[in-house]
């Protein structure tokens, strides 16, 4: 196994971000992460070589904050090899019960983060000719629960952009897989991880049940957070890594279902589809 890649991974403080760094570390990779805090992060990960590990204190709204991570990442080792866009958070509540600045912080970290990361790397990548892009979106950016709209909408965001994205790159070598995560045993679940609208109207009962269904499978997710980790490392080993993954068994099953019903759908409406034209 190749173990030159330089990787650059965000959010990295705990969850999936954490156990991939140190799994990468483990595995003799030299890594930068970012987080909100860099001394949380250096906590989390525990003892490094200076060599081999550079945390990075990023925020990821701020475009400057972002571009001098890549600038530090690629004076610390040389080069970046691998970008993972693991930072985001999950939003739950009805599209009107949700506040403006709720919204735009949503948006800011699960999307304009994941835009901004991008935009940095690829001068790197295009001058190098390879590289690969790892964005972690969600099973609910293709098939979304009740209660997750605004959350569903970020990750949809991130889902359409990487599908572009690979198309737009392929020419320079570089290759972007975007994966969808069912759930897993990590923080995602807890207070730190999740937001609700602060803003609760009655009578959305459906929703209030689903948020509950979610708090009470915290620690009982099926997922292993450090086997998806090593699944990131085989993806930017594969010449040929797959553009969608769906991971865990959950995401795969509610994927499969999501397509069935648009299968369906499409071929119940294809008369209205075409009498449309011409």
């Amino acid at each position: 196994m190749e173990t030159d890649k330089v990787w650059l991974v965000t959010g990295a403080s705990k969850g999936m971000g954490l156990s991939l760094v140190r799994k990468l570390i483990e595995s003799g990779y030299r890594v930068a992460a970012t987080s909100r805090k860099a001394q949380s992060l250096m906590e989390a990960v525990g003892e490094f070589d200076k060599q081999q590990f550079l945390p990075l204190e990023v925020d990821l709204t701020s475009g400057e904050s972002v571009s001098k991570a890549f600038e530090k990442t690629v004076g610390h080792f040389g080069k970046i090899d691998v970008l993972v866009n693991n930072a985001g958070y999950g939003i739950g509540g009805a599209v009107e019960e949700l506040n403006q600045k709720e919204i735009t912080d949503s948006f800011d970290i699960n999307v304009m983060a994941v835009i901004k990361t991008m935009q940095s790397v690829m001068p790197y990548f295009r001058e190098q000719k390879s590289g690969n892009i790892i964005n972690i979106s969600s099973i609910a950016g293709f098939a979304p629960g009740i209660g997750w709209a605004m959350y569903a909408a970020t990750k949809y965001a991130v889902t359409g952009l990487s599908e572009v994205m690979a198309e737009d790159v392929k020419e320079f070598g570089v290759k972007v897989t975007v994966v969808a995560p069912g759930a897993f045993r990590t923080e995602f679940l807890e207070e730190s991880s999740l937001v609700f609208a602060e803003n609760k109207i009655e009578g959305y009962n459906a929703i209030r049940a689903s948020h509950q269904k979610y708090a009470a499978m915290n620690g009982t997710q099926a997922g292993d957070p450090d086997k998806l980790a090593r699944v990131l490392i085989d993806l930017a080993e594969n010449p040929n890594p797959p553009l969608r993954l769906y991971v865990g068994s959950d995401a795969y099953n509610r994927a499969k279902d999501k397509i069935k019903l648009l299968s369906e759908e499409l071929e119940i409406n294809k008369d209205i589809s075409s009498s449309t034209d011409f």
